[in-house]
């Protein structure tokens, strides 16, 4: 029987069709000296693997049995001759202990010019707190690495995946095609400084499903550029909750389309479901966004779009927000505010909001009514709005 994608299934479909029946070879890192003790470094073992299955012309496995991985940073650059490579990962990736060390670098994994690469299960260890506190004490320190990176590449799985304690961001995807998160585990301190669970930015057909984040900062965020983005049933405290933004930062800047948000969990987060743009002139957008069927346990801002952001007042005091957002629906959206104001729309003066779409919403405050905040929103309620629509 033919195979065909529909719409809603559009991105894991289309990785099922690209996955290539042909032969497979293994590459089992152990053969190329790495240790699982976690006190030699693997580094230039690993990094012989991908070599060894990046020139394979046969499906590649590089297989990574139990143990832990000393490692620092790496990158894996294509283009690759083999068809598929897939990291099996059975062990835990553990960064070393001085994190001035990995620090010192932008990323830890970093995946460049790659394509039909799979993660596959594994725990990565990046050793986190002790940047962290470095950071808390006003020292100098290093800004920190990005657990897992991947840029200018497409046909991507990451599957069953741990990341503990990253320096930075946990996993980034940038100018990406053709991605799916599925099963990852993210955990850092609810206090850790710029921990960003997942950032994705110029990217389109990216998919981020069941998923559990408990970091320092957004739970997922999305940058500008990012079309075609659906995300489901994700679990997301402590944290910032899931964030569209910060954009219009520059004035040149694409535009945010088509991000769909659906049965997602807040559970003590700062924000729920935010959209924030600096207040400053641009040229971005966003446009046709969904929030559907979310639940807030003690959320501080449910339900937020700031185009006021403007951390420390620099850079853009008297100054409004040139993006334009349009076409944003919240529905079934149901739970606790930690504030007394469950709703805040706070819009560009310039370019006020236009086609927001309130629907079935019922947020409470200590047991009672909450409140709502409109400032430059325009659209429409539906349904039972708790609380009080201000539109």
């Amino acid at each position: 029987m033919a195979k065909f994608c529909t719409s809603i299934s559009i991105i894991l479909c289309m990785l099922s069709l690209s996955s290539p029946a042909t032969a497979t070879t293994t590459y089992n890192v152990l053969s190329f000296g790495a240790k699982p003790n976690g006190l030699k470094d693997s580094t230039q073992a690993f990094l012989n693997a991908w070599s060894a299955a990046c020139s394979s012309s046969d499906s590649t496995v590089i297989v990574v049995p139990k143990g832990r991985y000393l490692l620092s940073s790496m990158s894996f650059k294509g283009d690759c001759k083999s068809l598929h490579i897939t990291f099996q990962i059975d062990g835990t990736l553990v960064a070393p202990a001085d994190y001035r060390i990995l620090g010192q670098f932008e990323n830890w994994f970093s995946f460049e010019g790659v394509s039909r690469v799979s993660i596959v299960g594994g725990a990565l260890d990046a050793k986190g707190p002790a940047l962290w506190a470095c950071k808390a004490s006003g020292k100098g320190c290093p800004s920190g690495a990005t657990t897992l990176s991947f840029t200018d590449s497409s046909d991507i799985r990451i599957d069953g995946l741990m990341s503990l304690n990253s320096q930075m961001f946990h996993i980034v995807i940038n100018r990406c095609q053709n991605v799916h998160i599925q099963g990852v585990k993210i955990i850092a301190n609810g206090n850790s400084p710029n921990t960003d669970g997942i950032h994705v930015q110029l990217s389109r057909n990216v998919a981020i499903v069941n998923t559990s984040i408990r970091t320092g900062d957004d739970c997922v965020s999305i940058g500008p550029g990012t079309k075609n983005l659906w995300i489901e049933r994700i679990v997301c405290g402590p944290g910032h909750g899931i964030s569209i933004g910060s954009l219009a930062k520059d004035l040149e800047e694409d535009g945010v389309q088509n991000v769909t948000v659906t049965k997602a969990i807040f559970i003590g987060t700062q924000n729920g479901l935010r959209i924030k743009s600096w207040a400053r002139p641009s040229k971005g957008f966003v446009q046709g966004v969904q929030f559907i069927d979310a639940i807030m346990q003690n959320v501080q801002n449910p339900i937020i779009i700031d185009q006021n952001y403007c951390p420390h007042n620099i850079n853009c005091p008297g100054q409004t927000s040139g993006l334009k957002i349009s076409d944003v629906i919240y529905k079934n959206i149901r739970g606790t505010s930690a504030t007394s104001v469950a709703i805040k729309l706070d819009c560009s003066a310039t370019n006020p909001c236009s086609g927001i779409r309130l629907e079935d919403v019922k947020l409470t405050y200590k047991k009672q009514e909450a409140q709502s905040s409109c400032v430059n929103a325009k659209g429409k309620a539906f349904g039972i709005v708790q609380p009080n629509n201000c539109l």
